[in-house]
């Protein structure tokens, strides 16, 4: 082992380390205590048919920030747009507290999605600019251990919450946190100046018609006429294919040897894990008649070891991504194997509980491999672009699988379609996505000559 394994970080670094690992734990309470509220919020504002929505806006919000923070932080330093999210995330959370109607939550949701869609490429960037090599899939497993206490404790509060205050306190409880992670944070981001580059062609466009189109994706799902939903959907495939095609590298819909491999991978595992985590928590409200405290249980142990994953990596590093990468999916596929049974009103919840933790880990140990090999084709000065391409990845993979999912929700809440033939349908798209993956992770590669 050699000296640089030790590198001395600095106090503002540390102090930049602390800040951007609290602004993830704030995005993982938000995330994982509203997952855990939204069936009794949907049950309260008779708002079932969007379900889907309130997931699916909050991550195609997510794809339009994260473009514009990678940009602004590229050329404005990242404090200007961090500044810029919080003010929207606290926007978004008064919005869906107050939210007389499941129509505003879903707005709310959007405002929110807004501000946290800009911490994760503010995040990787600031990774790649301020720490020394050797230190980064540490930091990257930082990063991820920022979901543990949200992990342990958010859905378990947020159920606690629920049942004694009302679900709009879930909402309301984050904004000091909110104002808090803020304060602390921009501090030590004013440090790191702006790299004088070329100035390149906008991404920003792209990101809203890429919205634009998933959305409209996502809205043509609801639609009960198949020849509508079919036309709607041809419509915004027509819109946002483009606009992707624009914002990824060349290649990722073929898993292209290299980085676009990667972004493929990425996409996959996000869509793969909401696939099924997102639905878990609704299948122990209707089909278990479970609480939200126990509601919120189920999907703790995925977030865990979704870090625990995380830290193994990030403690004996890979040097065959790939191979890492592969091994997640199969992992993953386990899980979804495991956690399936939740749909037979008989089967208990603990086994979902203990079923669904190892998806989790699966997600977590191709995660780190997968931000190391992608940061490593981060040019200076492009560290934004990129982060923002490997967030995008997740924020599309989010979006497509919550509009997929919601709308199989929505349409049994509309016809004869049980819940569970639907959930059933969201957990096989998910283990078909894991499938994917496995393959397209043989064509990971990392930059043979890594940023430093």
């Amino acid at each position: 082992m050699t000296s640089t394994l030790h590198t001395r970080l600095s106090a503002t670094q540390r102090l930049l380390a602390a800040g951007l690992v609290l602004a993830v734990s704030l995005v993982a309470f938000e995330w994982t205590a509203v997952i855990t509220a939204l069936p009794t919020i949907t049950d309260e504002l008779g708002g079932d048919s969007l379900y889907g929505a309130a997931i699916a806006i909050y991550t195609l919000a997510n794809l339009v920030s994260l473009v514009v923070a990678g940009e602004l932080a590229d050329r404005k330093g990242p404090a200007l747009p961090f500044t810029i999210s919080i003010a929207m995330f606290v926007s978004g959370l008064l919005i869906a507290a107050f939210a007389p109607s499941m129509l505003w939550v879903v707005v709310g949701r959007g405002i929110q999605g807004l501000g946290t869609g800009a911490f994760s490429p503010i995040g990787y960037a600031l990774v790649t600019r301020a720490f020394p090599p050797d230190r980064r899939p540490m930091i990257y497993a930082y990063l991820s251990a920022g979901w543990v206490l949200p992990s342990l404790f958010a859905p378990a509060l947020s159920g606690w919450i629920t049942d004694q205050f009302g679900w709009k306190w879930v909402f309301l409880g984050l904004v000091p946190a909110a104002l808090a992670v803020g304060a602390l944070a921009v501090r030590p981001m004013l440090a790191y100046r702006p790299v004088e580059m070329e100035r390149r062609r906008t991404r920003i466009p792209s990101a809203f018609g890429a919205a634009i189109g998933i959305g409209t994706i996502v809205a043509g799902l609801q639609f009960a006429h198949p020849a509508a939903a079919a036309a709607i959907v041809a419509i915004g495939i027509a819109v946002g294919l483009p606009a992707l095609r624009h914002l990824f590298p060349p290649g990722v819909l073929r898993a292209r040897r290299g980085f676009p491999a990667i972004i493929a991978c990425r996409l996959l595992a996000t869509a793969t894990f909401l696939g099924v985590d997102s639905f878990v928590p609704l299948a122990a409200d209707r089909i278990h008649g479970a609480r939200p405290f126990v509601q919120g249980f189920t999907i703790i142990g995925a977030a865990l070891l979704w870090t625990v994953g995380q830290w193994i990596r990030a403690r004996r590093p890979s040097n065959n991504p790939a191979r890492a990468i592969r091994q997640g999916y199969i992992v993953m596929l386990i899980g979804i194997f495991l956690t399936a049974p939740v749909l037979w009103s008989q089967w208990p919840l603990w086994a979902t509980f203990l079923g669904w933790s190892v998806g989790g880990l699966g997600v977590g140990l191709l995660y780190n491999p997968a931000t190391v090999s992608a940061m490593s084709y981060a040019e200076e000065g492009r560290e934004g672009e990129i982060s923002s391409q490997v967030a995008l990845a997740d924020s599309v993979g989010f979006s497509l699988m919550g509009g997929v999912g919601g709308a199989t929700v929505a349409l049994a809440d509309r016809t004869s379609w049980s819940l569970t033939g639907a959930l059933g349908t969201n957990f096989a798209i998910a283990a078909v996505l894991a499938t994917i993956g496995v393959f397209a992770a043989r064509s990971v590669r990392a930059h043979a000559r890594p940023a430093t």
